[in-house]
C-alpha cells in the first residue's frame, strides 16, 4: 500500500521530550485508514536522541548524521527521504498535538499545495503561551518578515507545516537556508512558484528548554531575511 502521510520530526538533542511526542504520533496514526510513516531526523545530537528513537521506537525511520547542521537542513533531508503523497514536519516537543491534522485535510481536499499551522489565528488555542520576550520577538521579527520577504502570513515561524508531493519537488530542492528562518524562505519560494497555502488556526502549548536562543538566533534569522531577498535577486529560486 502506497503511504498516504509521512509524518517528519527534526531534532536535536530531544532525548527527553521526544519520547511522548512519538508515542502519541504512533498511537494516532495507528488508528486512521491510511499508510503513514514516522521519520526522525537527528540533526547531529550530542545526547541519547538516537539512541532514545532506535530502541524505544523501532518501526520509526531513524536519518542522523553529523555535525548539527540546523533545522532546516533536517526538515529537508526528512522530506528527500520520505514517501507520502502528503509531508509534514512537526516539532518533537509536542507542542502541536498530533490531532490538529484533522484540520489540514479540508484545505488539501479544496486544493492547497501546502497547509500551516498559525498560533496567531483569532480561532487558535495557544493553551500555554511563551515567555513575553519570546512572543515579543516573534512580533518583532513577522513585521521584518513581512517587510523585506512577504506579507499575508500572521505565523511563519509555527513548527507545523504540511506538503503535497508535487510541493515538496518544487519547493525545497530550492531551499537555501538551513537555520530557523527556513520556514519564511519555503513559504517564499512557495508564493514565487504559485503554489496555494492556506493557514489554520491550531491549538499549540509552549514547552520549556526551546531549541531557539532569542540571544543567539535572532540576529541570524533577521541576516537570514535579507539572504531570502539576496538569493531571489540571484535567480535561485526559479
Amino acid at each position: 500500500m502506497a503511504v498516504h502521510l509521512s509524518l517528519i520530526i527534526p531534532a536535536y538533542n530531544e532525548a527527553r521530550r521526544i519520547g511522548p511526542t512519538l508515542h502519541d504520533a504512533e498511537t494516532y496514526l495507528a488508528r486512521q485508514p491510511y499508510q503513514s510513516e514516522i521519520i526522525v531526523v537527528d540533526d547531529g545530537s550530542i545526547d541519547d536522541t538516537d539512541q532514545t528513537v532506535r530502541e524505544s521506537f523501532p518501526n520509526v525511520k531513524l536519518i542522523g548524521y553529523q555535525p548539527n547542521c540546523g533545522k532546516g537542513h533536517a526538515v529537508k533531508i526528512g522530506m528527500q527521504h520520505a514517501q507520502g503523497d502528503y509531508r509534514i514536519f512537526s516539532d518533537a516537543d509536542g507542542s502541536t498535538p498530533i490531532q490538529e491534522l484533522e484540520k489540514l485535510w479540508p484545505h488539501f481536499d479544496a486544493g492547497a499545495d501546502i497547509v500551516i499551522g498559525s498560533r496567531s489565528m483569532p480561532k487558535s488555542n495557544v493553551e500555554v503561551r511563551q515567555h513575553i520576550l519570546r512572543e515579543t520577538m516573534g512580533r518583532v521579527f513577522n513585521r521584518f518578515v513581512k517587510t523585506l520577504v512577504i506579507s499575508g502570513y500572521i505565523d511563519t515561524q509555527c513548527g507545523f507545516k504540511a506538503f503535497t508531493r508535487h510541493s515538496v519537488e518544487v519547493v525545497f530542492p530550492r531551499q537555501r537556508l538551513d537555520g530557523f528562518s527556513f520556514d519564511t524562505e519555503l513559504l517564499f519560494i512557495a508564493r514565487k512558484h504559485g503554489l496555494r497555502t492556506d493557514q489554520v488556526p491550531i491549538c499549540w502549548r509552549n514547552v520549556s528548554r526551546s531549541q531557539v536562543n532569542i540571544f543567539s538566533d535572532s540576529p541570524r534569522m533577521f541576516r537570514d531575511l535579507l539572504h531570502i531577498r539576496l538569493n531571489d535577486w540571484q535567480g535561485r529560486y526559479k
